[in-house]
């Protein structure tokens, strides 16, 4: 990995240069498992999607080179945390709700029940119908109002 480098073009994109010296341009980081393991394994693919490096252990990359990709990373992940339920149109679904989030308040859409997963570290992911995933990291620590809203639909 010390002869494989990660710098940013002239244009602001990520370019691989790797081991056997071939240079790849326009690359991006995706994570293994974006969900169950965030800071875990991921992978640089190329532009058509294949996959160029496989990194099993990325707190093992050098600094500068992690740097990129969290910045890469950080700018393509979007996944507002809701702190908590404001108000629900009605308990069936389709349903909007109003919530607070790290970003503001917002009104999404739940569309079937089936849209809010248990995420193994407990917390709960909340797709609305344009498929935006919000997070609510903590549920029991939501306020009272927000987890007896919340509980209508788990």
């Amino acid at each position: 990995m010390e002869s494989t480098t990660l710098q940013r073009d002239d244009h602001g994109r990520l370019a691989l240069v790797l081991a056997d010296g071939s240079r790849h341009d326009d690359v991006h980081p995706v994570r293994a498992f974006p969900l169950s393991d965030p800071g875990g394994a991921l992978s640089l693919v190329g532009v058509d999607g294949r996959e160029l490096l496989w990194i099993e252990d990325p707190a093992m990359l050098p600094a500068a080179m992690r740097g990129l990709i969290d910045e890469e990373l950080g700018a393509r992940d979007f996944m507002p945390e809701i702190h908590a339920l404001l108000a629900v149109s009605t308990f069936s679904t389709p349903s909007d709700w109003t919530v607070e989030t790290d970003r503001g308040r917002h009104v999404l859409t739940l569309n079937a029940e089936e849209d809010i997963r248990h995420l193994p570290d407990g917390r709960l992911l909340v797709t609305d119908r344009h498929g935006i995933a919000f997070v609510i990291p903590r549920p029991a620590a939501l306020d009272r109002r927000s987890r007896r809203l919340l509980e209508r639909f788990l």
